[in-house]
Order: structure tokens, then C-alpha cells, then sequence
């Protein structure tokens, strides 16, 4: 055996043992198991309601766990994964999985609680939108996962099922039975330990709902210097609706300025920003390309077009979206194996269709922007979306919008 060969395997192996020292064994939480989110004023009244070990908000349409995570010494990568069913309801409806910053004195369960209200804000720049960014005492949810839930995925997923069977389309061989989804959230691993609150919430009024799984997994690494960064994550801005909120269609009368302070030593600073648009029927938020642009002290840091064209491929897990059927002419082989063409009818789902950076079964990752010059002091960050459109009727057209910083001290 040559002796370049022999280094060869020497360091292959030396590789594999590495790869299996750096990590210990991974922590996995489950936090929700097969856990029903639903909106159902008889069973969830409003105020807080404590039910098998969960504690449920706005009629059962959020729902919330108190957990403890270790204190990790070393880097330790974070993820979360959620599955979800329907449970009857045939919708799709936005969702979002967060967690309660353990600093904010006032949280949603005061606020369900009537025990405190939300920091008043200066409606000439949020108009009548409270909760949506830092206040006296209170700090926005920070999302750990942004979802969209699909059309009717396991409760209607038997290839039998009267709602469904006709709907299938031939090159869907069977529906999904569940959906699943996974993030890598290592950046938010400063709010992750400890005591803190888990909350779930699906934008559904059925009482029906959905039921879901949640699971947090922590895999810290084994190597004695590689030690866990001293990460902040300073939350700015969630426009999620989750209880006695608006629904956000801010965007369309004005641009939201959110202020922001930058401490001494801070580096490696980068901004996340999760977009959804919603409502406003076929020329709305929800069906209408826009930019979203963003500007940190009047400087453009991210000028991009929130729209997702891949819709058709979640076509599995969406069982009960509505079917239209369109005439177009279809080349195609004849039983004689000649190409011909002739008019056809063709279905289309609801599911099917482009929409404002989501679709009816994907998750929304965070758009990431480095920030690499930004000086400590006080600074604003301002997010246009210039073409939104306002609530008009049943058109409810609205913007979901997070946006947090995180950096290393």
C-alpha cells in the first residue's frame, strides 16, 4: 500500500471519530402530543383556561406550556419540528409557534387574563395596533416557526373519504397523511433556557381545529472548546393577531418605523425577518406579488418579492382545497403514438395557486440580513410594503410580520 494511501484512511477515520465525539446525545422536548388547537367558546371560555396540563387562550385557538431547558455550556444546535392534522377543519389558516421573551412583565396570559393591558403605543406611527412591538414593560412574542396550515391534511386524507375522493388529482398516487415541518432556530437558543412558555396558535374558527405535535431537540456539542456563544436576541416587531389584537393592514397607509439600540462590543449582527401576505381575494395581500423593503437608519438593507410559485407541489397534503376545472388546448400522444393536440378540461386547485411567500402546507423561514456595519447607539428600522392594500369589507387584507436581531457580545 502506497503511503499517501495509508494517510488517506488514517485521516478518514480520524474524520469519523471526530464526527462522533463532537456531539453528545441529543435533548429532544416534547412539548405538544397530538394537541388540539380549535375555537370553541362552550370548552375554552374566554379568559385562561387550564386543561390537561396546557393552558388555552382565545376560545382554544392559542395554546400554551410552561417547560425548563437546560443551560447548555458548549455550542449546541437548536431545532424545532411540527406535525400537524386536521381534525375536521378543511381550511387553511396561518399559524405560528413562538415564545414568550422570560423579560416581558406583561404577556398574553395577563393580557386573556384581564389582569393587564398592553403598553399604550403612539397611534401616529401603529395607529390602534397594540402589542405589536416593545412597550412599557412588554416585549412582542418572538416566532419560533411560522406555518401555514393545508387544506383538510389526514382528516380528510382516505382516498375514499366522500369530501375527497373525487378530488385527487391522477398524479397524486395517495394524500399525505400528515404534515411535517423543521427548522434549524439555533439563533434563538438565549430564549430557549430555562423556565419559559411554549405557545402554539392556529388562525381557525372551527371547533373541529387541528391537532399537532411540537417537539424542541437540543444537540450540544462534546469538544472543550467549543464553547456556546454569548448570543442576545432583542425581538422588534410581531404582528401576529394572537389575542385582543387588529388584524395588521397597517402596511397600507404608512411605512412602520421601529426603534432600536445597538450596545457597545456587539458583532456578527444580523436582522430576521418573516413575511406572510393574507386576505384580499384574488387582488389582495394574499394573491398580489409585493416587495417588501426594508431600511435600517433610511438605508436599504433588503428590497425582495415575498411570493411562492411552487404551491402545486404541496398538492398531497391538500385534500379538501376547492377544485376548479380550466379548458386549455393539450398536446399530448395518441393511443396511434402520434402527437396531437385537442382541447381539454383541466383541474386547478386553490392550492395550487402563487402566494405572498407561503403556501397552503409550508412553513415561512426567516429571511436572513447581515448588518455587519452597524455601530452600537440607537438606530430605527422601517418596513415598506408599498403596494398593500386596506381592509375593505370581508376583504381582509393584512401583512403577518416578525423581525428580530440577534447578535454576539
Amino acid at each position: 500500500m502506497k503511503r499517501s494511501y495509508f494517510v488517506a484512511i488514517l485521516l478518514f477515520l480520524a474524520l469519523g471519530i471526530f464526527a462522533q465525539n463532537r456531539t453528545k446525545k441529543p435533548v429532544n422536548i416534547s412539548i405538544f402530543q397530538n394537541t388540539p388547537v380549535l375555537f370553541n367558546p362552550s370548552d375554552f371560555p374566554d379568559g385562561v383556561v387550564e386543561k390537561d396540563g396546557l393552558i388555552y387562550l382565545g376560545n382554544g385557538r392559542i395554546v400554551l406550556k410552561k417547560i425548563q431547558v437546560p443551560e447548555f455550556k458548549n455550542y449546541t444546535e437548536t431545532g424545532i419540528s411540527i406535525s400537524l392534522v386536521s381534525n375536521g377543519d378543511p381550511w387553511d389558516k396561518s399559524g405560528s409557534c413562538f415564545v414568550i421573551p422570560q423579560n416581558s412583565k406583561i404577556t398574553m396570559l395577563d393580557i386573556a387574563a384581564n389582569k393587564a393591558s398592553y403598553p399604550q403605543q403612539d397611534t401616529l406611527k401603529y395607529e390602534q395596533l397594540s402589542g405589536i412591538v416593545n412597550g412599557m414593560d412588554y416585549i412582542p412574542t418572538v416566532e419560533l416557526m411560522r406555518f401555514m396550515t393545508p387544506f383538510g391534511v389526514g382528516h380528510f386524507s382516505n382516498n375514499e373519504d366522500s369530501v375527497s375522493k373525487k378530488r385527487r388529482p391522477v398524479y397524486v398516487d395517495g394524500w399525505a397523511e400528515n404534515v411535517v415541518w423543521k427548522q434549524n432556530i439555533t439563533d434563538l437558543l438565549p430564549l430557549l433556557e430555562g423556565e419559559i412558555y411554549v405557545g402554539l396558535f392556529i388562525d381557525t374558527w372551527t371547533k373541529e381545529g387541528y391537532k399537532v405535535d411540537v417537539e424542541l431537540s437540543f444537540t450540544e456539542s462534546n469538544l472543550k472548546h467549543d464553547k456556546k456563544p454569548n448570543t442576545h436576541v432583542e425581538p422588534l416587531i410581531n404582528t401576529n393577531y394572537y389575542i385582543g389584537q387588529k388584524i395588521p393592514d397597517i402596511f397600507s397607509r404608512k411605512d412602520v418605523k421601529i426603534p432600536f439600540n445597538i450596545p457597545k462590543n456587539a458583532k456578527n449582527i444580523r436582522l430576521k425577518y418573516i413575511a406572510t401576505g393574507h386576505g384580499g381575494h384574488s387582488g389582495g395581500d394574499e394573491f398580489h406579488p409585493q416587495k417588501n423593503i426594508l431600511y435600517v437608519n433610511g438605508k436599504e438593507v433588503l428590497n425582495f418579492l415575498p411570493w411562492r410559485t411552487d404551491c402545486a407541489s404541496f398538492r398531497r397534503f391538500n385534500p379538501t382545497s376547492g377544485v376548479w376545472l380550466m379548458k386549455r388546448d393539450m398536446a399530448y400522444i395518441s393511443n396511434e403514438g402520434k402527437r396531437a393536440v385537442k382541447e381539454i378540461e383541466e383541474p386547478l386547485a386553490s392550492s395550487d395557486l402563487s402566494r405572498s411567500n407561503w403556501c397552503p402546507g409550508s412553513d415561512v423561514p426567516p429571511v436572513e440580513v447581515n448588518l455587519p456595519n452597524l455601530v452600537a447607539g440607537n438606530h430605527t428600522l422601517t418596513i415598506n410594503i408599498p403596494e398593500s392594500t386596506p381592509i375593505s369589507d370581508n376583504k381582509l387584507n393584512h401583512w403577518l410580520v416578525s423581525a428580530y436581531l440577534v447578535w454576539e457580545e
